[in-house]
């Protein structure tokens, strides 16, 4: 076991299982036969071009035309069976951040469609005298995903209508009662990016990360019930939970890999896998 083992893990793609999914000429997504048959059953706002490729029907033009078919579709195959469940939140489907919205999706479904999510980590941590302390949370037993495991300080998905700093603020307070005073602190300090393939289909996902040095005094709440508790500990246990296991949910293993080697813990001298490790947080995400 090693740290690189977290990046193999969160890059298990087998991109041979699926056709793209476009808007237009763009590709935005990813479908595996079995959910592109179902999705090309329901009528006819989705086809096959003659590419083997699928996209929106021609007479599905507009934004609120493409956002109306992926609601009518996604209702449709949950109430199915294909889509097991929807969250009734929605992200933006696009490629890049430059790159005007093109729809909206379910973020439950985002990955049925292959399509790239975004979504924001925060690591928070405590100096000490005896060096640098991270505050891990416990998930929630009854969380629908990955009930149980660790994870970062704070993180969620981003949602349509909020930008980056401003979604960590509200997540800091929504699920760790972290105040304002302390989390408008936070720092962006860059992505972490994988292409990861679940029982739903393909995750071509970016996390924009953050990090935020806390008072020792602080001790974060468990605020919404997402999180079952929090707890500090010396970066180094830290380092070993993730070094020596699959404990942590997949991809918040990268964001604590990304702040060990930027705050020192990992290095070229330390770490025969450094520079796997410091490419690999960056994978190309065109599927």
């Amino acid at each position: 076991m090693s740290y690189l083992d977290h990046i193999h893990a969160c890059n298990n793609a087998n991109l041979s299982r699926y056709a793209r999914f476009r808007i237009g000429t763009r590709p935005v997504g990813a479908l595996r036969s079995e959910f592109a048959t179902a999705l090309t059953a329901l009528g006819d706002d989705f086809i096959r071009d003659e590419n083997g490729e699928y996209g929106f029907a021609s007479h599905i033009q507009t934004l609120a035309e493409r956002n109306a078919a992926l609601t009518n579709a996604t209702e449709a195959l949950r109430d199915q069976g294909t889509i097991k469940r929807l969250h009734g939140e929605k992200f933006d489907i696009r490629n890049c951040l430059s790159d005007a919205p093109l729809c909206q999706l379910d973020r439950f479904a985002m990955p049925h469609f292959g399509c790239r999510s975004w979504g924001v980590h925060m690591n928070g941590f405590v100096r000490k005298a005896d060096g640098l302390h991270m505050w891990i949370a416990h998930r929630a037993q009854d969380k629908p995903t990955y009930p149980g495991m660790l994870d970062n300080m704070v993180a969620g998905g981003q949602p349509t209508g909020l930008g980056f700093s401003e979604n960590m603020i509200k997540e800091c307070a929504e699920e760790a009662g972290i105040p304002q005073e302390l989390s408008q602190k936070v720092i962006p300090i860059g992505t972490v990016s994988y292409l990861y393939e679940t029982d739903e289909g393909l995750k071509p996902d970016v996390m924009v990360n953050f990090d935020l040095e806390l008072p020792e005094s602080f001790v974060p709440q468990c605020a919404d019930g997402e999180v079952e508790r929090f707890e500090l500990l010396p970066l180094k246990d830290v380092a070993e939970i993730v070094r020596t296991g699959f404990d942590f949910k997949f991809n918040c293993a990268l964001v604590v890999i990304d702040f060990l080697i930027r705050h020192g813990h990992l290095t070229a001298d330390n770490e025969p896998t450094y520079c796997e490790l410091v490419s690999g947080l960056h994978r190309d995400l065109n599927p």
